[in-house]
């Protein structure tokens, strides 16, 4: 199944962090076509407390054989290896925030996850990253792709701006 994840940190540093996160949901994707990977955005803090540091954003698409909580469960562990504390506020700050924003067509409304992620196409800073890898998706609900989302979105965000071209994961290890 296709999984498109979005990537975000606004502490320590964000650049290393979102590297770091990549290198390891990288290890996940099984598909023969290359991970994508949109550029990265610097981007406000969207829902978050005045003062919150802004954020760098990106997001990937990734296939594997993962049922979508257990790949939900995997990224929480990817957090937690990467120094996110497992309690927190909502919307706090964090050196890493993992989100699976779909899973091919699968809708699933669950304790712990929803599908599509309920509010993607809300946030500049989800689309605009989505769009750089995935213009012509159309996920379950919506009547139009992601570019026309994009395009189309009235929102308060600040225009996002490109810090990084796309991170590309360690290539894996030749098997002798």
């Amino acid at each position: 199944m296709k999984y498109g994840i979005g990537l975000g940190s606004n502490l320590g540093n964000r650049l290393q962090n979102l590297h770091h996160a990549l290198q390891a949901t990288g290890k996940l994707h099984q598909g023969e076509i290359p991970l994508l990977s949109s550029p990265v955005y610097l981007t406000q803090a969207v829902d978050c407390k005045e003062g919150t540091p802004p954020f760098y954003n990106m997001a990937i698409e990734l296939e594997c054989d993962l049922a979508a909580p257990v790949l939900l469960a995997r990224l929480r562990e990817i957090e937690l290896d990467l120094g996110r504390p497992t309690l927190r506020q909502r919307n706090a700050s964090r050196r890493i925030d993992l989100d699976i924003l779909y899973a091919g067509d699968l809708v699933m409304d669950s304790e712990n996850l929803t599908l599509p992620h309920p509010r993607f196409h809300r946030r500049r800073f989800v689309l605009q990253p989505l769009a750089d890898i995935r213009p012509e998706l159309i996920l379950p609900g919506q009547k139009r792709d992601v570019a026309t989302l994009l395009a189309e979105l009235g929102s308060d965000e600040a225009p996002l701006r490109q810090i990084s071209t796309p991170l590309l994961p360690a290539p894996p290890e030749p098997v002798c």
